[in-house]
């Protein structure tokens, strides 16, 4: 290869190393644009044992710990040093919010119930209301046809034909694919 040929096909080279760097600069910033379009799906994500308002009242000082448990479910902490306390903790995590975290501890005398404390409990219906709220929901279309919209699909019904089994007339569809079984044996 002549030595004017070898300095063309290395300037060349350059050129298209050049303008496949480019391109990588240009491409990041479409894909970082992209990437601000697209958002992925976050989950809400729920943990540790709902306690309600109605649960907490029905606690009551002397009670037993299979009274309790049973009131309150199982605890979602206890701890060899500290047997005489059971926490209940829930944590509910949904995207674009702030985390709900509350946090009850019962304490116990032996095996009666002593106190209770924590944090304020919502009611049922509370945290219920609160499950069903969704930020930005849209309006919810009507799904009904107006006549004249079901009139530009007709009902369109399948080719039946009468078949006689034991002198009593019935109609079946007509049989529009192979038989699973030969009709002749």
């Amino acid at each position: 290869m002549s030595a004017p040929a070898h300095r063309s096909a290395r300037l060349g080279s350059l050129l298209c190393l050049g303008a496949l760097l480019a391109g990588c600069s240009a491409f990041n910033g479409a894909s970082t644009s992209i990437a601000n379009m697209v958002h992925p799906y976050r989950v809400e994500v729920v943990q540790g044992n709902f306690v309600s308002r109605e649960q907490v009242q029905a606690l009551q000082p002397g009670m037993g710990r299979q009274q309790v448990r049973e009131i309150l479910g199982t605890p979602l902490l206890t701890s060899l040093f500290h047997d005489d306390r059971w926490d209940y903790v829930f944590t509910l995590k949904r995207p674009g919010l702030e985390a709900q975290t509350r946090k009850l501890t019962v304490f116990f005398k032996g095996d009666v119930l002593e106190r209770h404390e924590g944090d304020e409990m919502p009611t049922e219906s509370e945290f219920v209301a609160s499950l069903q709220s969704r930020k930005g929901k849209g309006k919810v279309p009507t799904l009904e046809a107006t006549e004249q919209q079901l009139a530009r699909y007709p009902v369109q019904t399948p080719d039946r034909k009468a078949v006689e089994t034991d002198g009593l007339a019935q109609s079946v569809p007509a049989r529009t694919y192979p038989p699973l079984e030969p009709t002749t044996r």
